[in-house]
């Protein structure tokens, strides 16, 4: 094999994609590859991968048709665990508390397989599908791929080269897993980092297509030397359906785990 090709399988391997014996790597994974490493170093290399824990504190709004139909004080706090490459695709790979109100009156606590909504009187279990829809966003979202999923046997990295998208000059990678999950991820072409990710569902009851798309934006190097995005808006269908704008973010924080209980609403920090 040409010294050329040797080094594109090692860089291959390095992200995740295992070619065949006797495959050719083409210049577009390749490029995808590049493309991945890019933006793991631009949020912080090492730094980023070895993140634990972090805590986004701000203000979150929903919509229905395009139109503010709620607005609170938002806290989410989110817990990495360790789960083995070939676990990694399957199994949930955090916890995340997502608490509401001055006093985080309210919460919503996701653990590896079950769910709850907690307020100060009770703790109700989330119903399955609605889990399923968050595992499944979870597991193709950029920032838990980048941290949690690059050596996973069968992910695969494709470029589909560059464009210009709401007026930004990206470059445009597909990541698809083995059980044929595909997202969609435009990475800015000067800073590296990730703007925007699509990826399409269909509803389990109507069989209906469902079209998601996350926008990141107004990034920041938070203490630790992370970069992460304070502005975070979710798109499905084409209407936008919330958005998230952060006035700090922390990492590595000693998260406990009784921060996560799912069946009473816990000490906050």
């Amino acid at each position: 094999m040409k010294a050329g090709l040797l080094m594109a399988a090692f860089a291959a391997l390095a992200v995740g994609q295992r070619p065949s014996v006797g495959q050719t790597l083409t210049a577009g994974d390749v490029r995808a590859k590049r493309v991945i490493d890019d933006a793991v170093a631009a949020l912080g290399g090492e730094k980023f991968l070895n993140m634990q824990d972090r805590i986004e504190s701000g203000r979150a709004y929903s919509f229905y048709h395009d139109r503010l139909s709620g607005l609170t004080i938002a806290k989410i706090y989110t817990r990495y665990l360790v789960v083995p490459p070939e676990k990694s695709g399957q199994d949930l790979g955090l916890r995340e508390r997502e608490a509401f109100g001055k006093n985080e009156e309210t919460a919503a606590v996701f653990r590896e397989d079950v769910a709850s909504n907690l307020n100060w009187r009770s703790a109700k279990a989330v119903p399955k599908d609605e889990f399923e829809r968050y595992r499944d966003s979870t597991l193709r979202n950029i920032f838990y791929i980048l941290r949690q999923r690059l050596h996973e046997p069968g992910l695969i990295f494709e470029s589909r080269g560059s464009d210009v998208v709401d007026h930004v000059p990206v470059e445009i990678v597909d990541i698809t897993d083995s059980e044929n999950r595909v997202v969609t991820v435009y990475f800015h072409q000067t800073t590296k980092l990730p703007v925007k990710q699509t990826f399409s569902w269909r509803d389990p009851q109507t069989h209906d297509r469902n079209d998601e798309v996350t926008r990141f934006a107004r990034y920041r190097e938070i203490p630790g030397g992370i970069q992460w995005p304070q502005e975070i808006t979710r798109e499905r269908n084409g209407e936008k359906i919330y958005q998230i704008f952060a006035d700090s973010v922390t990492i590595n924080q000693d998260l406990t785990d009784d921060l996560f209980s799912t069946s009473e609403l816990g000490k906050k920090r």
